[in-house]
């Protein structure tokens, strides 16, 4: 949390970026590394407590970019925050081995 209580929006950044980040490594497969280079949160509202959820949706599945929509809600369903990430996706190093 902030200082005031409330979910962090940075928190709600890292988790945005995992999911997307999460959605292009596996759309580019074990060839490629998803690397992050554009990311944008809106936060729509304050949590202080519960469970947040974290839905990644494709906007765009490329060769070299994928991008994804995030969103971001509470127990109620209701919108905490809206992100969007993309990510380059490299050739994997040879003879790395991915995670």
């Amino acid at each position: 949390t902030q200082p005031y209580g409330l979910l962090h929006g940075g928190a709600s950044a890292v988790l945005a970026e995992t999911l997307g980040s999460v959605g292009a490594m596996l759309h580019g497969g074990s060839s490629k590394i998803a690397v992050g280079v554009d990311l944008n949160c809106t936060h729509h509202r304050g949590v202080r407590s519960g469970l947040v959820t974290g839905v990644a949706t494709p906007v765009h599945r490329g060769r070299s970019t994928a991008t994804y929509e995030i969103v971001i809600s509470d127990e109620q369903d209701r919108r905490v925050s809206s992100a969007r990430l993309t990510c380059m996706l490299r050739p994997a190093a040879p003879g790395a081995v991915a995670p």
